[in-house]
């Protein structure tokens, strides 16, 4: 192993950005963000308890228009928060349809027994467990809500939703958990409590995440996506958004012809049918996307980045989350190697901001130089501009 004194510094001045994270599960460490060498923080809602959350710190530390426009990412050390706002899978369960309820915006006992009845699997009759449950609240609430923080913060993402096969969901605090919880964490995560024998339907979760989908296509926002042991499933559901608006694909002539007039950037315009060009704001899709903490294969890569997609799609790696290989052979170094270059993100997927998050972005950048075989200066930039594109679009 080489020596600490062998290792090139990070070259952080090149601009750093986590694509995903979760500070505000820690307020106080929000303190920390003027003295972190990370450029801005992309920090994500997951449930009810942390929506606000993530406005007020937008409010105190949120990147503005002004800023975006600095080419070299020349930014306020104040000005280093990206909120976006969504509903996590983990919580889907949270979240009834009121039209199946006349209506209602609240629901009795008995009919919260049945929301969680028909939406956690397997079927549970422990009447108990279920109303132990949170009160459920109304999806169109919820969705009128999220319009309404991403009207009010026109730079903010949708995130964190996504699905998953394989999460449970926890049981309630039992007394002297209770007692002895910490005070310092955001409520509403599972903090060590054991977990029940239940996970939300996948049908479930897929409405869940659809409705967010098709907001964040009419409102032309970026989104994070969470999938785990769903990833044939979550493409299905984001490919579904975006049927009938595929691009056209160039047959070898027109590719042939493309490659005679110049470079691919001018392919790509001027050999896509002309009607999958419209804007993203006019489509019920959202115009990018980043699959973060990608644990998926290299062939499920190649999906989300063919020709015929007309979404951007963005992977995003992490030290924390992906699951590395010493001699960099595994599946998430694969994974790697199949994302185009400009399509490549990294993250920390940190509860708490501070040094520690600055570290696991700089191993994470590390990596993917290294699995990519890039300079480290020059994959840093790229990481840079990568996170921007994906944030606003091309520019």
């Amino acid at each position: 192993m080489a020596d600490d004194r062998d290792v090139a510094p990070f070259p952080a001045h090149l601009g750093v950005f986590d694509a995903h994270c979760h500070p505000t599960d820690t307020l106080n460490s929000l303190q920390s963000l003027p003295s972190m060498k990370a450029n801005v923080l992309t920090i994500m809602a997951t449930r009810a308890e942390d929506q606000e959350l993530v406005a007020q710190a937008a409010d105190e530390y949120g990147v503005t228009g002004d800023d975006i426009k600095s080419a070299n990412f020349d930014w306020s050390k104040t000005h280093k928060i990206l909120p976006a706002f969504g509903w996590h899978p983990w919580f889907s369960h949270q979240m009834f349809d009121e039209a199946e309820y006349d209506g209602a915006t609240t629901l009795s006992a008995d009919q919260k027994v049945a929301h969680y009845q028909s939406v956690l699997v397997p079927k549970s009759d422990d009447r108990d467990f279920l109303l132990s449950l949170p009160d459920p609240r109304p999806f169109a609430s919820f969705i009128n809500q999220l319009r309404d923080y991403l009207s009010r913060y026109p730079l903010a993402l949708v995130g964190e939703v996504g699905l998953d096969k394989s999460f449970r969901i926890p049981e309630a605090w039992l007394p002297e958990q209770a007692e002895q919880r910490n005070d310092d964490l955001t409520p509403g995560g599972r903090e060590g409590r054991r977990l029940s024998p239940y996970r939300v339907s996948v049908d479930h979760q897929r409405r869940v995440l659809n409705a967010q989908l098709v907001l964040a296509g009419k409102m032309s926002r970026a989104v994070s996506l969470h999938g785990v042991a769903a990833h044939g499933v979550l493409y299905e559901a984001l490919a579904q958004t975006w049927q009938g608006h595929e691009r056209h694909a160039p047959s070898k002539r027109e590719r042939r012809k493309c490659d005679a007039i110049g470079t691919m950037k001018s392919a790509q315009s001027e050999c896509s049918d002309e009607s999958s060009m419209t804007l993203a704001k006019t489509l019920p899709y959202p115009p990018r996307v980043c699959l973060h903490s990608y644990s998926g294969p290299a062939e499920t890569v190649k999906m989300y980045t063919a020709a015929t997609v007309p979404c951007e799609v963005y992977f995003s790696f992490s030290t924390t989350i992906n699951a590395w290989t010493e001699f960099m052979n595994g599946k998430v170094e694969a994974a790697v190697r199949a994302v185009p270059d400009d399509k490549i993100l990294i993250e920390s997927d940190l509860h708490t901001a501070g040094e520690r998050m600055d570290n696991y972005l700089q191993e994470a950048a590390r990596k993917i130089c290294q699995i990519k075989g890039w300079e480290l200066d020059n994959g840093v930039e790229l990481l840079a501009h990568n996170w921007k594109s994906f944030a606003f679009g091309s520019t």
